[in-house]
C-alpha cells in the first residue's frame, strides 16, 4: 500500500512556520530536500505505471472512498489511472518547486532543481488534462475521475468524490521577483511557456491577469474556466458542501449509487452520513460520506492560494443556487466556519 506523499508539504509548512517566527533554517530545508528528492524519485519510479506522467497504486489516503480495493488486484485485471494519485505527485512536485525557489539564492544548485520539478508538475498537469486524448478530465461532467486502463481501454469511474478535488490543492503562486532572481530558471522556465502556447486552454500555465499587477503568475492543473466548474460542485449543498465542512463523497450518491458489473458481480458506491453499512474490505467504509478534516484542511489552503493570485476579480456563489457571491477567501473562511 502506498499513502499520499504529503511529505514535502510538511516540511515546507514546518520551514515557513519558523521562518514567519524569524528562524529562518536554510540547513533544515536543504538536509529534508535532499531526503525528498530520493522519495520523488521512488514514486516516479515505481508508480507511473505506463510511463506517462499518471499515476497509480493507492494514494487516496482514505480508507474506502472508491469502488475497488486499492490494495488489490483489480478483479477487471488492468490499473487504475488515479486523479488523486497524479495530483498528489503533483502537489509533491509544486512544493519541491517552492523549496527550491527558497533555497537557490544562496545555493545555484537549486535553481536546476526548480526547473526539474517545474518541468514534473507541467508534466502531470498535461498528462492529466490529455493523455490519451482526453485527460482524466470529463468534459461533459466537468470533473476528474479515476480511469481503469486494461489493453489499451480506459474507462472513466464516474464517482464524485474528493477523488476529483484534489486537483484543487496543486495550486502554486510564484512570484515575479523571485523568478528574476534566477536567471538560469527564468530562462529554461521561458522557453518552456514559448514550446507550450496551447496549454493555457487547459491547465493555469504561468497566468498572468490584466487585473493582476502586483507580480504574481499561477499554476495549477485545472484552467479558470474548470475550476469554476469544479467549485459549482464543491460549493452546492447537494453535492459535497455539508452544514459541518466539505464531504468526502457528493451526496449526489445518495440517490445515485454509482454501480459496477464484473463477472456477475456488482460493485457499488453510495453516499451513507456517518458510518457506512458497508463491510467491503474486511471493515466498516466509514469514508462514504463523512466529513475528513486533513482533506478539508488542505482544500482551505488552496481556496486562500487562488485568491492571492485572483484576488477581488474571481467570484462564486457560495452555497451554489443562493445568489450569495464570494470572493475564495470568504468561501474558504465559510467551509472554517462550517466544520
Amino acid at each position: 500500500d502506498v499513502n499520499p506523499p504529503v511529505h514535502a508539504w510538511a516540511c515546507w509548512k514546518v520551514y515557513q512556520h519558523c521562518r514567519d517566527a524569524g528562524d529562518v533554517d536554510l540547513t533544515f530545508l536543504s538536509r529534508t530536500f535532499q531526503k525528498l528528492l530520493l522519495n520523488f524519485t521512488w514514486w516516479v519510479n515505481q508508480k507511473d505505471v505506463r510511463g506517462n506522467h499518471v499515476f497509480a497504486g493507492g494514494f487516496l489516503g482514505l480508507d474506502n472512498i472508491g469502488i475497488f480495493d486499492r490494495s488489490k488486484p483489480l478483479p477487471t485485471g488492468g490499473h487504475l489511472e488515479q486523479a488523486d494519485g497524479t495530483a498528489w505527485m503533483a502537489f509533491y512536485s509544486s512544493s519541491m518547486l517552492s523549496m527550491a525557489i527558497e533555497l537557490a539564492p544562496d545555493h545555484l544548485e537549486f535553481g536546476d532543481m526548480a526547473s526539474k520539478f517545474f518541468e514534473h508538475y507541467v508534466s502531470i498537469a498535461e498528462a492529466m488534462n490529455t493523455v490519451d486524448g482526453r485527460g482524466l478530465w470529463d468534459e461533459t461532467d466537468g470533473f476528474y475521475y479515476d480511469h481503469l486502463f486494461d489493453e489499451g481501454h480506459a474507462v472513466p469511474l464516474k464517482i464524485r468524490s474528493l477523488v476529483g478535488l484534489i486537483p484543487l490543492i496543486t495550486v502554486n503562486v510564484l512570484y515575479d521577483d523571485q523568478i528574476e532572481k534566477l536567471p538560469g530558471f527564468k530562462k529554461r522556465m521561458d522557453w518552456f511557456l514559448k514550446k507550450n502556447k496551447d496549454i493555457g486552454s487547459r491547465m493555469s500555465y504561468l497566468q498572468h491577469t490584466p487585473k493582476n499587477e502586483s507580480g504574481k503568475c499561477l499554476l495549477a492543473i485545472p484552467s479558470e474556466e474548470r475550476l469554476r466548474r469544479i467549485l459549482t460542485y464543491m460549493l452546492d449543498e447537494n453535492e459535497f458542501l455539508s452544514d459541518f465542512g466539505i464531504r468526502s463523497l457528493s451526496k449526489y450518491h445518495e440517490a445515485n449509487p454509482f454501480t459496477f458489473n464484473v463477472h456477475g458481480e456488482e460493485y457499488k458506491v453510495q453516499y451513507v452520513p456517518g458510518d457506512s453499512d458497508s463491510w467491503m474490505f474486511g471493515g466498516n467504509s466509514n469514508w462514504r460520506g463523512p466529513i475528513w478534516f486533513p482533506m478539508n484542511y488542505l482544500l482551505i489552503e488552496a481556496l486562500y492560494r487562488y485568491h492571492d493570485f485572483f484576488g477581488d476579480s474571481f467570484q462564486i456563489e457560495c452555497p451554489i443556487g443562493s445568489g450569495n457571491l464570494m470572493t475564495l477567501d470568504r468561501v474558504a473562511e465559510e467551509i472554517q466556519r462550517r466544520l
